[in-house]
């Protein structure tokens, strides 16, 4: 594909004949043209040669990502318009010698998420080929559609034992597979013959990430020249080997290609069961926890699935925007859960697009085993644009704006029953008084301080079951004006601290404070926001927009070890308990060990699986800088810190 790519402002259309641009200038593609901030709809043109070797091929277009209504012309043709962005457009096109493509991309009319709120820099928005522009020839007849449907044919059930055991740091047994539930993988295949065949289409399953047996079988296929014939066919599992979240077993998948003749195409599965219920998720049957950070658009996506698994996260939320496939690969093969949300911000929500792009969704993203839980509807109102201080009269004040808001859920809940019943759906996500399914908490930014995590907790005991965002945001570059930063509060960092090296620490402290607090009150899913600054000079990120870790990257992670040693509250002065903390489906007997000054203590604790304990208490001198805990298991020893 030509790397030389034009872009304008359409100015006008005439019919059914390519736009009218006022100026072409050069353009990058994929990606999202800063330059046309703020403007819509936007042409984009290149020009390409004949990909095809000889004419009995045929020559196929693809665009992911075009976002969100793009309409395609190829040498004055108009051939089709498409949207949503995040299902692929193939088309087929008989190509010339030299050809001239044409597309142009407009904003969704509703719908627009992330991209419509000041989160993230104006020209993540624009209309543009985000993802992926592909021209190229395949055979004349050729795998036009692959379709594969994992499906376990009985649950593993709660009882299921030969699931992996896992140490103390969520690191896996070697042996941790997990046997003896049928499964299955439904497959559909398009045949688009270009010429008559009477054939068969090899479909071969092999393992990824565990040994195993490999199988092959030939499914017929016939058709006269110019037809397409779809052909199914289901392929069982013997002994199939479960896809689980890290920290609970291995990531088994099975890759299966489809093959026509010298054409193949495949398509990589996991076979698990999700389900939610009041006290949190339930994988295969097993009860887990899922801690992780929200996460914005632009950025690697494999570079960010890195960055949470070092952070000892098990979860990703897409807050109000679709992922393209790079990051459900990544969260595959990394075991972690994902949290996809419709792009859907505020009040406004049109059910019938709503149910449109719950199914679009469900259908293109389904079989990655990593989807976990759909989203509908994020801050449908904020009680609190208006910020609060703390203490004891903006308490009240919070108990009063959270009394009189009123949020009216139904559309986002006639949605949700729209999603396949295959996974858990979240209605909603919002502040404190909207009656959200999930939480959006802002304290230590928005109003109350960090540690007034359990008393809000105490006064709202239903804000700890799911917890979509949390956190506070921070300067990267000394020289960055916050006003400017995208996703940054100016007015709220300044209530904090308004240089980089202070509103840092501010930050590390209330991401460990709030994620502490909730993982004591035994929060079943959280997510800290966010993993990434979206914009240069700072934001809600644990890291800056390059990815360089801030020190609220390093507390989080200690904050997020599966079991943990945390203090019941701030390190001042005085005597303040300690917690331990067991995320993981294990029972473990712990040293823990505190160190303040040189006051110094240790104390024997056993915590059950999924469960919390009570583990001494520090005696914090008022000299002391920092309290150091420690927690021993056998030869392992997991630190946690902190800087008074």
């Amino acid at each position: 594909m030509t790397e030389e790519w034009t872009g304008g402002i359409v100015t006008d259309r005439d019919g059914d004949g390519p736009p009218a641009v006022e100026e072409w200038r050069s353009v990058s593609v994929p990606g999202r043209a800063a330059g046309f901030a703020g403007e819509g709809p936007i042409a984009y043109r290149t020009t390409f040669a004949d990909p095809r070797s000889d004419a009995t091929e045929r020559a196929l277009l693809e665009l992911r990502g075009a976002y969100d209504r793009a309409t395609v012309w190829l040498n004055g043709t108009r051939l089709a318009t498409h949207e949503p962005h995040f299902v692929p457009l193939r088309l087929e096109f008989e190509p010339e010698s030299e050809n001239e493509l044409v597309v142009v991309c407009e904003r969704p009319d509703s719908f627009t998420g992330i991209y419509g709120t000041d989160a993230v820099p104006d020209h993540f928005g624009t209309p543009g080929i985000w993802w992926r522009v592909e021209i190229e020839s395949r055979p004349a007849a050729f795998v036009r559609r692959f379709e594969a449907r994992p499906r376990l044919e009985s649950s593993p059930g709660a009882g299921t034992d030969a699931t992996s055991s896992a140490d103390a740091t969520g690191d896996t047994a070697d042996n941790a597979t997990t046997d003896g539930a049928g499964a299955a993988i439904d497959v559909t295949l398009e045949i688009d013959a270009g010429r008559a065949i009477d054939d068969a289409v090899t479909l071969s399953v092999r393992p990824e990430g565990f040994r195993g047996g490999a199988s092959m079988e030939r499914v017929p296929v016939a058709a006269a020249a110019g037809e397409r014939t779809t052909v199914s066919k289901t392929i069982p599992i013997r002994d199939p080997s479960l896809w689980w979240p890290r920290e609970y077993g291995p990531q088994s998948r099975y890759t299966i290609q489809a093959k026509l003749g010298g054409d193949a195409l495949e398509r990589t599965v996991g076979l698990r069961e999700i389900e939610r219920d009041d006290d949190g998720l339930l994988v295969n049957g097993r009860r887990v926890r899922a801690r992780g950070f929200t996460r914005l658009p632009g950025g690697d996506p494999r570079e960010d699935v890195d960055r949470a698994v070092d952070a000892n996260a098990t979860l990703l939320r897409t807050r109000a925007h679709v992922a393209p496939h790079e990051l459900y690969e990544a969260c595959d093969e990394a075991g972690l859960l994902v949290w996809q949300d419709l792009p859907a911000v505020g009040s406004d929500l049109p059910v019938e697009r709503g149910t449109e792009l719950a199914a679009a969704l469900a259908e293109e993203y389904g079989r990655h085993p990593s989807l976990a839980m759909y989203g509908v509807q994020d801050q449908p109102t904020d009680p609190f644009a208006e910020p609060l201080g703390s203490g004891l009269l903006s308490r009240l004040r919070l108990r009063y704006r959270a009394w009189r808001t009123s949020v009216d859920d139904g559309p986002a809940r006639e949605i949700a029953d729209s999603f396949p019943d295959d996974r858990p759906v979240v209605a909603t996500t919002g502040a404190p008084g909207t009656g959200a399914e999930a939480a959006h908490l802002a304290l230590g930014w928005q109003y109350l301080a960090a540690d007034d995590i359990d008393w809000l907790l105490e006064t709202y005991p239903s804000l700890a079951g799911t917890v979509g965002g949390f956190g506070a945001g921070s300067l990267a570059d000394d020289d960055a004006d916050p006003s400017d930063v995208a996703g940054l509060d100016a007015a709220l960092l300044e209530r904090r601290s308004a240089d980089v090296e202070g509103s840092q620490r501010e930050q590390a402290r209330t991401l460990k404070t709030v994620a502490e607090g909730l993982r004591r009150r035994g929060c079943s899913v959280l997510a800290a926001s966010t993993i990434r600054d979206s914009a240069p000079g700072g934001g809600m990120g644990v890291h800056t927009v390059d990815g360089e870790p801030k020190p609220a990257a390093e507390a989080i992670a200690q904050s997020f070890e599966p079991v943990q040693a945390v203090l019941d509250g701030s390190p001042n002065p005085g005597s303040v308990g300690i917690t331990l903390c067991n995320d993981t489906d294990e029972p473990f007997e712990a040293i823990v060990g505190w160190r303040a000054g040189e006051n110094t203590d240790t104390e024997r604790v056993s915590v059950g699986p999924l469960e919390t304990a009570a583990a001494g208490s520090a005696r914090i001198p008022a000299d002391a800088d920092r309290v150091d805990l420690e927690v021993g298991i056998g030869d392992q020893r997991i630190r946690n810190r902190y800087h008074l």
